[in-house]
């Protein structure tokens, strides 16, 4: 998701049949009565016609007895919480609490307390659960899949959650087309309630991650008081997660409440707070004075230094699979020359990037796929190198520029989503770029919000990005960006049938080694047309007070609020 929503090495790889991807209806399936347990978190491929998973058993708000699937008894008993209250402060911002149309970070790391999808990622690992759904299996040569709901699932307002309620939301999804709405549109044909409990996708093709992609927020089911054909950015109605929206002013706080009806273990803390820093320095200053327990996401590169030395506080550092990167518009001149951009390519000195602006919290990277993952190659590096003045000076005249007609370049960037660095950063490209003596860059900015309203309509040059995975996947790091039916979002207009045949193919195959040497095609297309530059791959940073536990973040990088507390009460 673009930092705007996916570690390394791993492949979610799920048990499917590689075959036709003709669709079938399908009969309706009946639960198995005894569901037994298979947890995917492997790149071995193992060929099987049914993927069922064990349900344990946990104390909950909420015990449920369901003699049919249409009868449902629950008794209700209050649950004791670890912490009343805890409160995070961040620098970053919520888009649209709809996940119809949110597709940054924050938001999805908020929609994921507040919502659950079918299955969810184990609090800090990579290994795929069940969550609503209690079981699932797979049909028709992975063409097929059919879940079976819990019983015991209900809306923050109590309201009963059904298999019509998980097929309502995906398909508004698909009617809203928002900026996410690729990862449902792309690969589901349709989706259907079998019965109250039971909920049928019918795929295009077999997908060898769906369930990662079912673990992302545009899968989750929403209130039925979301409107079926709009999206509501303000929304605070949520869905059936451990939280609830209890208080909401944008750009000042968020105030969830533990989901009183919450189907799974209680959080641990009853009342969650998320206050909103217009800057590093007043988020630091929020947690040295004690406003915050955490501090999370962004703080300076010298903060993390200091507060480490400090005995009160705890630095945790989340291996990440953080990317930066340059998105250039094609379809705008000069850049809509590939020249330009190969010259704009060669220009990057990353490693002064990542020791100079980040002291060292980042690290060069030169393809989208990160460093660590399997077919990640270093593209960038090996046709043009880092830094390399000379060769950008040369592609340079040879799209007709030289020190008396100089490119003249807009570059763009925003000033707090990413932390208090982008400004250097932004700074340290422009001069990197007119070292050439044969570019003029000019800076501007603007506000997360209205940058993202410009990336969308295209309306930017060359501009500052950076994602986080939805699903750990090197598919995640090329499809959303390289794939002409995926990428509007970017708003760099970048189309190539080759790259999309090639992205396709990738999709439909089990065996890692065959998806690999697709990927490193897909990536050397991406070094010689160049519509994205990669420059920097990065650590993230979680400061908290020493009483403060809990922090299990895994590799898509979301923070789960319900398993923190403090040990102080």
């Amino acid at each position: 998701m673009p930092t705007s929503k996916a570690v390394y090495g791993v492949a979610i790889i799920l048990i499917i049949i590689a075959g036709a991807l003709g669709y079938l209806a399908g009969s309706r399936a009946v639960a198995p009565a005894t569901v037994t347990s298979t947890v995917i978190s492997t790149s071995t491929v193992t060929k099987t016609v049914t993927v069922t998973q064990e349900v344990t058993k946990t104390t909950s708000p909420t015990s449920t007895s369901s003699p049919s699937p249409t009868s449902t008894s629950t008794s209700t008993t209050t649950p004791s919480f670890v912490t009343e209250k805890l409160v995070i402060g961040t620098t970053d911002k919520v888009t649209d609490i709809d996940p119809a149309n949110a597709y940054d970070f924050f938001t999805w790391e908020l929609l994921s307390n507040i919502m659950d999808g079918l299955v969810k990622y184990k609090p800090g690992t990579d290994q795929i659960v069940p969550a609503i759904a209690k079981s699932w299996k797979v049909e028709n040569n992975g063409t097929v899949w059919i879940f079976y709901l819990k019983h015991n699932v209900k809306f923050s307002d109590g309201t009963p959650l059904t298999a019509k309620d998980v097929v309502r939301s995906i398909k508004r999804v698909m009617t809203i087309q928002g900026d996410p709405s690729w990862l449902v549109t792309t690969f589901v044909k349709d989706v259907k309630a079998l019965d109250d409990y039971t909920v049928e996708f019918i795929l295009k093709k077999p997908v060898s991650y769906f369930l990662a992609l079912l673990a992302t927020p545009p899968y989750f089911p929403v209130s039925p008081k979301y409107p079926n054909d709009k999206i509501v950015s303000d929304a605070t109605w949520g869905g059936a997660g451990p939280y609830y929206i209890a208080d909401f002013k944008r750009d000042q706080y968020i105030v969830l409440k533990a989901n009183p009806y919450y189907y799974d273990t209680p959080p641990k803390t009853k009342t969650i707070i998320i206050r909103f820093y217009k800057d590093s320095t007043t988020l630091r200053l929020g947690l040295e004075k004690r406003e915050i327990d955490i501090a999370w996401r962004t703080l300076r590169p010298t903060d993390y230094q200091d507060l480490q030395k400090n005995p009160n506080f705890k630095v945790i550092e989340i291996p990440s699979s953080f990317i930066r990167y340059l998105v250039i518009n094609v379809k705008v001149s000069p850049t809509n020359n590939v020249l330009v951009r190969r010259a704009l390519a060669a220009a990057i000195n990353r490693e002064q990037l990542a020791k100079v602006v980040f002291l060292g919290t980042m690290e060069p990277l030169f393809s989208l796929v990160p460093k660590g993952m399997w077919s990640h190659i270093d593209v960038f590096k090996e046709k043009y190198g880092d830094g390399n003045i000379q060769l950008a000076q040369k592609l340079l005249k040879e799209a007709g520029y030289s020190e008396q007609n100089k490119l003249k370049i807009t570059l763009w960037y925003t000033p707090t989503h990413y932390g208090p660095t982008e400004a250097s950063l932004a700074q340290m490209i422009k001069q990197q770029l007119e070292a050439t003596g044969m570019i003029e860059v000019t800076i501007k900015s603007s506000e997360w919000a209205t940058y993202v309203d410009q990336a969308r309509k295209g309306q930017m040059m060359v501009y500052l990005l950076g994602w986080y995975p939805d699903y750990i996947d090197p598919d995640d790091f090329l499809y959303p960006f390289l794939h002409s039916d995926a990428n509007k979002w970017t708003g760099c207009g970048y189309s190539n049938p080759k790259v999309n045949k090639l992205l396709d193919e990738a999709e439909v195959i089990v065996d890692q080694s065959q998806r690999a040497a697709l990927y490193k095609q897909v990536q050397e297309i991406l070094g010689d047309d160049a519509p994205f530059i990669p420059i920097l791959q990065g650590k993230l940073f979680v400061v908290t007070w020493k009483d403060v536990s809990g922090v299990e973040i895994g590799p898509v990088m979301l923070m789960p609020y319900y398993t923190l507390y403090k040990t102080s009460g």
